[in-house]
């Protein structure tokens, strides 16, 4: 995946003038979307969308509940 912010695409406005946006993405398939939403949280967290870091899985962990 290689993509460039196109700024011309863009220009300042309000939240009420942004109404088309939802009309963009729902054009979208869901596959593109999600691609699209990777790779702003790569940019947003500055890690490769091809290698992404590891979990650390030993932050988690789970414990069984008791029945009652």
């Amino acid at each position: 995946m290689d993509f460039r912010l196109d700024k011309t695409a863009f220009k300042k406005g309000s939240h009420k003038n942004s109404g088309n946006d939802r009309a963009y993405w729902l054009s979208k398939t869901p596959t593109e979307r999600f691609e699209a939403a990777w790779y702003l949280i790569s940019q947003a967290y500055g890690f490769d969308p091809e290698n992404p870091p590891p979990m650390y899985k030993t932050l988690f962990y789970t414990r069984k509940h008791e029945v009652r």
